[in-house]
């Protein structure tokens, strides 16, 4: 039995109280919650439902969880259900109960913890979405590693999600980036609002090598091919190096194409049209502030030109036009006014606001030795993803990444990250990964398959301790999904490499036979119980987009 499956007992035991006292079971939450108890002595798990709905059901609180604690006791699964204090329900599962989900694990392999609440669902997820001016930065390496794992999160609970990259190669930006690599292959200072590092002159070498006769070009023809092939071979570097560090977009979209086609214009001629702008001091205006914007802003200026935001409004009519139910923008600490500006777009062309999603991400340090580094070999004084990969590796870059909320700054010690230890959080979950492989691996020198498995024989603490913990996995995952939080699937593998660890440890919890002895019954259900631990181990690092090595 799971937490969700003891979730659903406990509603339908309460309804069915509730009903037989004349009571509406409508005063029950959708769900009800349970939670392990901080004190395992205390039960299983805990719910405060009968404090929730107790009053609002006509009834003392406590006497609807002697009520409940009196059906429940009567299910079957359950054990012993407890009142404590005003209210709380203590529950402890039979241990058949407890062994099914062992059982459901070995028997749903990768896809424990999957589900189909999102299926039917079209989801739009953009991240990364770096300028192609210049390598991934650190705060761009984050929403890499953090849109890939809520991507694989939000498909494993059944959405249809399309991962995509807003390529910029449209603005003044890209202007100062030729510019820059006109000046490198010139022999020119860089231009003071140009870019520098390596990489431009790189970059700039590459392109006089294939075209001979660039420096001898007017100078328009000069800047528009270093401008074209520039942003080529910078966008070509910055796919490789997210496709090494495994992550791979479904789309690339050019916001040149928005202009190009006349998509913007069309959009916003739309929204005139419609009434949803307005005319102040000669310009066009959204009433972006009515969506949490700390102002209104210009769509079309004074001049008759679109403002930035124009591409903005019109790429989201794009996806909207492609099908899409929600659109998830993964953006810089500095795009906050971006949330009112993509809401107050959705209103005006008649979406719910909702369909918007847009996830904040906080700044990226890296530490070495109590200091922060600050130099890029080949970036100058931007620390990029292939700096922080060469220090840890991708595992860690990305397990390091993901594993705090995007609404905190991080800051990774690299002195840590490469440490091959307990210390090192992504070798303490691997490492409990490679420790059931190597017992699964061992246990083919016995004859495991001549004893009769009973799960019901994992009554020990330790044992009680891992189940629970396997049985909280999809309720990790399908909660991770819906509040688009990612690092609660690695906080959640670092408990469960926390129960394992000591249990494969601990002398009186011995899985394979010592010596001659034969395989006993319990060595039979503790491998099972082995066996279960590496899946979810081996599935939640899969939704991190991180290995689980077999060997350490």
């Amino acid at each position: 039995m799971t937490p969700a499956d003891l979730a659903d007992l406990l509603r339908a035991t309460a309804a069915k109280v509730l009903v037989e006292r004349g009571s509406d079971p409508a005063v029950l939450p959708d769900e009800v919650k349970v939670e392990r108890p901080r004190n395992p002595e205390h039960g299983d798990y805990a719910t405060n439902v009968a404090m929730q709905v107790g009053k609002r059901a006509g009834m003392n609180p406590r006497d609807f969880a002697n009520l409940l604690a009196a059906a429940l006791s009567q299910a079957e699964g359950i054990d012993v259900a407890e009142v404590a204090g005003p209210g709380f329900l203590n529950i402890r599962l039979a241990k058949a109960a407890q062994g099914a989900i062992v059982e459901n694990i070995l028997a749903a392999g990768a896809r424990y913890g999957t589900a189909d609440v999102l299926h039917g669902q079209k989801i739009n997820l953009e991240f990364v979405s770096a300028n192609p001016t210049g390598p991934i930065h650190l705060g761009g390496t984050r929403w890499a590693a953090v849109g890939d794992a809520l991507g694989r999160i939000l498909s494993a609970q059944g959405a249809a999600v399309t991962r995509e990259y807003y390529f910029n190669d449209h603005g003044a930006q890209i202007d100062r980036f030729a510019k820059s690599l006109v000046a490198a292959a010139t022999g020119q200072p860089t231009p003071e609002d140009g870019y520098a590092g390596g990489y431009i002159t790189e970059i700039a070498d590459t392109i006089v090598a294939a075209n001979p006769d660039a420096l001898s070009l007017p100078a328009s023809e000069q800047h528009e091919l270093f401008r074209r092939e520039g942003v080529e071979l910078m966008f070509a570097q910055i796919k490789q190096n997210l496709h090494e560090f495994g992550v791979d977009f479904d789309v690339y979209f050019n916001e040149s194409s928005l202009f190009a086609s006349g998509a913007v214009e069309k959009a916003i001629e739309e929204l005139k049209d419609s009434g949803k702008l307005y005319e102040k001091d000669g310009a066009w205006w959204i009433a972006s502030t009515e969506y949490g914007d700390d102002k209104d802003r210009v769509v079309i200026k004074s001049d008759g030109n679109s403002a930035y935001i124009g591409g903005d409004i019109a790429y989201f009519h794009n996806k909207r036009a492609r099908g899409f139910d929600l659109c998830i923008y993964m953006l810089g600490a500095d795009h906050h006014g971006y949330i009112g500006r993509l809401k107050a777009a959705a209103a005006a062309f008649g979406d719910d606001p909702n369909t918007v999603e847009v996830l904040i991400g906080q700044m990226v340090n890296l530490v070495k030795d109590g200091a922060a580094v600050k130099m890029s070999k080949r970036a100058g004084t931007v620390i990029t993803l292939d700096d922080l990969v060469e220090a840890i590796g991708v595992d860690a870059a990305r397990y390091s990444l993901v594993r705090s909320s995007v609404n905190t700054s991080i800051d990774i010690d690299l002195g840590l990250w490469t440490k091959q230890n307990n210390e090192n959080p992504i070798y303490y979950v691997q490492y409990a990964h490679a420790r059931t492989c190597n017992i699964i691996k061992n246990s083919e020198a016995f004859d495991f398959a001549s004893v009769p498995v009973d799960l019901s024989l994992l009554t020990a603490d330790r044992e009680g301790e891992i189940i629970r913990t396997l049985g909280e996995y999809p309720r990790v995952v399908a909660t991770a999904a819906e509040i688009r939080e990612p690092h609660r699937v690695v906080r959640y593998l670092e408990e469960l490499a926390g129960v394992y660890h000591p249990f494969q440890s601990d002398n009186e919890m011995r899985v394979l036979p010592m010596g001659d002895d034969p395989v006993s019954p319990r060595n039979a259900a503790r491998l099972e119980l082995v066996k279960a631990t590496r899946q979810v181990l081996a599935n939640g690092l899969a939704l991190l987009g991180v290995s689980a090595p077999e060997r350490m």
